[in-house]
């Protein structure tokens, strides 16, 4: 049994928060954790950054103990980087280094690097064997089906590159020239998984917005695990959720004054990295998540998009009255 297989095993069906650039910092990853994330993934990292010990990419690679298991994601299109970034990656002593084989934002893929791989697999197969050689960690990709309608060739990708030693293969549902519109098609990604060839853990990743989906493509598609990335921005607890239903039991929806706590706690870990000010704009994505279903939040939500400090936010949040319901 592989060392991602073996950790995987110890959970009944593991929930991952996908890796989001601008999101999963160590305060959002935090947040997810506590509320029943199995498997968290640093913010994708450039391998040319790391290769020039760039510091603002050095940090992304940190984490805490309690996110454990934890994976370091990389992303590149040369030899030389992603293997030097992999190294840097493994000193750190995550539990996996994940590549990103696909993003398929336009700055990336100019360069080469994230879906543009899906256009030369030849390349994509040996890039990765070069890391999977370089380091004594396991090695798992995330990528998608293929590079367009044309092209969807993830069956065989998958199994070249268990082939050539990864450990593990999260796969999205859609092409690159899907970005990340239209809905993500689960049935290559069941064909990946119903393959008899394949023995490492493949994860579903695409369009997971509920504890209720989570569990029905678990069940249609036969996946080792989910990955959740947009439906989590905001909804930290729906982790919590799919671990409910799982369970057989009933989902739990957060009150008004646990979501200002988990807000507040994201604010001030936020914070103790990257500064009060950092904390207060990054957050500011997020407000229309945390409070998405409580009544009459407009207001409060609108001058949460003003405020400048942690205190301010505190205020504004803890004056707010929750409407009774008639």
């Amino acid at each position: 049994m592989s060392q991602i297989s073996h950790f995987l095993s110890q959970m009944s069906f593991p929930v991952y928060l996908a890796p989001m650039e601008g999101v999963t910092d160590r305060a959002f990853r935090l947040q997810c954790k506590r509320q029943g994330a199995d498997v968290l993934i640093s913010e994708f990292i450039s391998s040319d950054a790391l290769s020039r010990e760039v510091d603002k990419s050095m940090r992304k690679m940190c984490f805490d103990e309690e996110e454990r298991p934890f994976g370091v994601q990389i992303f590149g299109h040369d030899e030389h980087s992603l293997v030097t970034a992999a190294r840097y990656a493994e000193e750190r002593r995550p539990d996996f280094i994940d590549i990103n084989w696909g993003c398929p934002v336009k700055k990336i893929v100019s360069k080469g690097a994230g879906s543009a791989i899906l256009q030369d697999i030849p390349k994509m197969v040996a890039l990765t064997s070069a890391v999977v050689k370089a380091v004594g960690l396991p090695v798992t990709v995330k990528t998608r089906l293929g590079w367009d309608s044309s092209s969807k060739p993830i069956v065989e990708v998958a199994e070249r590159l268990q082939d050539i030693g990864i450990q593990a293969i999260a796969i999205h549902g859609r092409t690159r020239a899907q970005m990340y519109g239209g809905e993500a098609d689960w049935s290559l990604i069941g064909a990946v998984k119903e393959n008899p060839r394949m023995t490492i853990p493949v994860i579903g990743n695409g369009d997971i917005n509920s504890a209720a989906k989570a569990v029905e493509y678990k069940e249609r598609y036969g996946v080792d695990a989910v990955m959740i990335g947009r439906a989590a921005i905001g909804n930290p607890w729906i982790f919590a959720q799919v671990k409910a239903r799982l369970a057989g039991l009933p989902e739990h929806v957060p009150t008004y004054e646990e979501r200002v706590a988990m807000v507040l706690q994201q604010l001030q870990t936020t914070a103790e990295e990257k500064g009060e000010r950092r904390a207060v704009l990054e957050m500011r994505s997020q407000y229309a998540g945390y409070f998405k279903a409580i009544p009459h939040f407009k207001s409060t939500r609108m001058q949460l998009m003003a405020a400048t400090s942690i205190e301010e936010c505190a205020r504004l949040l803890n004056s707010f009255v929750v409407p009774r319901e008639p």
